[in-house]
């Protein structure tokens, strides 16, 4: 190799040149990169920076967590057994779980200004047992505010939501998730509210004797008398008639009765997803007259089509590998049966849903309802895994960031962070404040007015 003077440099001599050569030009190339990746860094402080902003003026509602079962579930109830002061990401999960989605370092990561928090028992909980068992579990949601004062403060107004997020704690609000909780009697629901609980889901995943589910044959094509009688009950009490979970029959029929804006506390759009557990576009509109809100759900089978038929063609293969007593493949050969399904999810593997799925499911319900009526409802601790990107309570923040990269404005994202379901709740309390001066508690009966029997328990699912 010649030098530029014209003499000949050896091989290590190169290959030193060389070497120089590249770290001058890396040199010479740093400010420049430093130049380049400036406005991605100054985007990324101020994207934050911007939520931040916008969460410490309106607080941040979630709509639905499971957290309450699953304490119960994997500790009995037991609060001395779980530390929420800590991260439970590491805590062991049950075989068939996940590691838990909520704590408070979390909540206070994810800016959480408010979170309704579930009371679900299984539907084939029934009679007296369903009364105690959901008793237990509002006791349950009392009990972590009590451990955790410094953190969580019960709410059970728009004003207390308000006044414990200027006080930089997380409103604690209570939501029972399914009909059958009430063992149909309104003086059960009215308990209910006197007990704290601010919504009521009109079913879970079976039908009431009084309401259609989404996810099981319908027997009423959607509320019978009592099940209107539910509702107008619900809305002289000032508790949010909740449409998550109810067929599409069941919403229409609530939304022709209620004299309040109902929410949906999570469920998605069924334009973009066709799960029966998500909200139809005709829905939509009522949902934009009725003045309510539908608030997103995570669960990756109800933002991604994709996932959605995985999710369908994993059953059926399961179905196919093993259908007790005499059906199936492998029927009793659990060795072949977990082989075949490890085989399977090999060869057809899993779609993974995305932060961005969820937001436009987000973008769906503002284009459809208009940017009043959306806001977030996570499902956190009730589904079986988060979308990436929402692994857990602390990701809320990300959410905004992507609708904000989308656009959105401040006031906007406001709304679907808290600023909806706080005008929801505060005109439920205005509705209630008229019904209550305009006629007494109903005594209405199931028997009195459908003229029926309560069906027989149904099997249990899962909780999501």
């Amino acid at each position: 190799m010649l030098a530029a003077d014209g003499g000949v440099i050896g091989p290590a001599s190169a290959r030193g040149t060389a070497c120089s050569a590249v770290r001058a030009g890396l040199i010479a190339a740093w400010p420049l990169a430093v130049l380049l990746a400036a406005p991605l860094i100054a985007r990324a402080a101020t994207d934050a920076e911007r939520i931040e902003r916008v969460l410490a003026q309106t607080p941040l509602i979630d709509g639905h967590n499971d957290l309450p079962w699953e304490i119960r579930a994997r500790f009995g109830g037991d609060l001395a057994k779980i530390d929420l002061a800590a991260s439970t990401a590491a805590l062991p999960a049950p075989p068939d779980g996940v590691p838990l989605m909520t704590d408070i370092p979390r909540l206070r990561a994810g800016r959480v200004g408010a979170q309704f928090w579930s009371v679900w028992i299984p539907v084939d909980v029934k009679g007296a047992q369903a009364v105690q068992t959901t008793l237990e579990q509002i006791d349950l949601v009392k009990a972590l505010c009590a451990r955790y004062p410094a953190d969580l403060a019960m709410a059970y107004t728009a004003a207390d939501i308000v006044r414990v997020h200027k006080a930089h704690r997380i409103g604690a609000l209570i939501g029972v998730e399914g009909g059958h909780q009430i063992n149909n009697s309104l003086a059960v629901l009215r308990a209910y509210y006197e007990g704290g609980a601010r919504y009521m889901t009109l079913t879970h995943s079976s039908n009431t004797d009084w309401a259609d589910s989404a996810t099981d044959t319908p027997a009423h094509h959607g509320l019978t008398p009592f099940g209107r009688e539910v509702v107008r009950e619900m809305n002289r009490l000032g508790m949010l008639v909740d449409l998550a979970h109810v067929s599409a029959d069941t919403m229409r029929a609530a939304l022709t009765v209620t004299e309040a804006p109902v929410i949906f506390s999570h469920s998605s759009a069924r334009a973009l997803v066709d799960h029966p557990r998500d909200v139809p576009d005709d829905v939509l509109q009522l949902v934009a007259k009725n003045d309510g809100v539908v608030m997103v759900n995570f669960a990756p089978g109800y933002v991604s089509e994709a996932r959605r038929r995985w999710d369908a063609d994993r059953a059926a293969e399961k179905a196919r590998d093993n259908s007790p007593p005499f059906g199936g493949l492998y029927i009793g050969q659990p060795e072949r049966i977990a082989a075949a399904a490890k085989a399977w999810e090999q060869a057809n593997p899993k779609p993974q849903a995305t932060i961005g799925d969820v937001a436009d499911h987000i973008e769906h319900i503002r284009k459809v309802a208009g940017v009043d009526h959306v806001g977030i409802g996570s499902d956190f601790d009730g589904i079986p895994e988060a979308p990436v990107g929402l692994e857990g309570v602390d990701k809320f923040p990300a959410l905004l960031e992507e609708l904000g990269r989308r656009g959105w404005g401040d006031a906007e994202l406001a709304k679907v962070a808290g600023a909806n379901l706080l005008r929801v709740l505060r005109q439920a309390e205005g509705v209630s404040a008229r019904l209550r001066a305009a006629r007494p508690p109903s005594l209405a009966t199931l028997a009195a007015l459908d003229g029926t029997a309560a069906a027989p328990p149904a099997a249990p699912p899962a909780h999501n």
